[in-house]
């Protein structure tokens, strides 16, 4: 096995200064969802900046693939994922790059994961000291929209040949240059619902003459609580959260209907389409026993994130190359977050792992902002995680 240092030797200084003025550059110009022209196509001018083999663009609309072959002659191809898009939020970072996009902002660190990839392609394009391929992937939609679902769906495993594909997220409260990950669930399957609570409107002055929904909702509120406190085992958990409720607003009218919205995440596949069932059940029986209805619309979201265990030994190794034996959490918590490179995972498998970003505000808070520190860890882990799958004599 090569050793990293030819890959990266020059990134503590060059790379690593290059690669956070992109990522400035990009936290300063936000964009959402799968409508990134400007962030997709200041990627593409990198990777063709680089001398990537092959520039894929308008995968999943904004989405891009580049390869990068080896000197070393064929071999197994490796996919690198990043996320791309920002949140609908106003920032409040106070920075010098701060947000020029108003209620637009790189609140979750995509702006680095980006800025990191784009450091190890251009480390890798320069060295390819490897067998076989790198597929580095840049991905729209991750907070809202499935991008990840969306490229596997038009083909880009297949098109690309990719064997293994891994992932990389930065982590508030982990300390700058640490990496944590676990084997099996990292992050959660949800679920999202819409639910209608049908009744009659009427006065409020009678409703022996109505068919109030907001006694039905109020129930199935209460209801809704037993599916983890009792109908779900204590040792999977698993969270069901009703986050919007709403009817026209009067104080004399008893409405129609009330709409609810909410979300269901669980570790555990069996668990977690048993909480979807019983809660269009609860919704229905409670409805009728009020003389009401209910319509039930729940939907999958992301799957559960799944590491499998061979290629999460993998990255635990490189990422102990990096921080050390006690730089390197091995059995994380799991999270009831969750992640579209799940789907990517379901396909092929790979590990995502979590880098620090030291003490900064949470992910999704307006006063976040990805550590320029944490950049060079990243390009570091990419480049030595290459390094050791496509270099290593047996499949990882």
């Amino acid at each position: 096995m090569t050793s990293p240092q030819g890959l990266t030797q020059s990134r503590p200084n060059d790379l690593s200064a290059e690669a956070i003025g992109w990522r400035r550059h990009l936290h300063k110009t936000p964009e959402l969802g799968f409508d990134l022209p400007n962030t997709a196509a200041f990627v593409a001018a990198r990777l063709r900046e680089f001398g990537c083999d092959e520039i894929v663009e308008g995968i999943a609309r904004t989405g891009i693939v580049a390869l990068i072959h080896g000197r070393r002659g064929p071999g197994r191809t490796i996919g690198l994922r990043s996320d791309m898009d920002a949140l609908p939020i106003l920032e409040a970072s106070g920075k010098d790059w701060q947000s020029t996009e108003s209620g637009k902002m790189h609140a979750c660190g995509h702006d680095g994961h980006m800025a990191m990839l784009l450091g190890a392609a251009k480390a890798l394009a320069a060295s390819r000291d490897f067998a076989g391929t790198v597929a580095v992937i840049f991905q729209p939609a991750e907070e809202n929209g499935g991008g990840g679902r969306v490229m596997v769906q038009e083909g880009m495993i297949e098109r690309f040949g990719i064997d293994y594909v891994y992932g990389m997220h930065n982590e508030p409260g982990v300390p700058i240059g640490q990496f944590s990950i676990r084997p099996g669930a990292m992050m959660a399957g949800t679920a999202e619902f819409d639910i209608a609570m049908v009744g009659q409107g009427g006065h409020a002055a009678q409703p022996n003459k109505a068919i109030d929904p907001v006694i039905m909702t109020a129930a199935l509120i209460q209801a809704t609580q037993t599916i983890v406190s009792r109908s779900t085992d204590p040792l999977h958990p698993i969270v069901v959260s009703i986050t919007s409720l709403s009817t026209p607003v009067s104080h004399n009218v008893i409405p129609a209907e009330v709409a609810l919205k909410g979300t269901i995440r669980a570790f555990d596949p069996v668990a977690l389409q048993d909480a979807i069932d019983r809660l269009g059940s609860y919704a229905r029986s409670i409805a009728e026993m009020h003389g009401g209805s209910a319509r039930v619309d729940i939907r999958h979201g992301y799957p559960i994130t799944f590491n499998a265990a061979a290629q999460t030994d993998v990255a635990i190794s490189v990422a102990r190359q990096i921080a050390g034996a006690e730089g390197v959490e091995t059995d994380a918590t799991p999270k009831l977050g969750a992640e579209d490179f799940s789907f990517m995972l379901n396909e092929r498998p790979g590990a995502m792992i979590m880098i620090g970003n030291g003490d900064t505000a949470q992910l999704h808070n307006p006063g976040y902002d990805f550590s320029d520190d944490t950049v060079s860890y990243g390009i570091d882990y990419w480049c030595r995680l290459v390094d050791q799958v496509l270099n290593a004599p047996a499949p990882a």
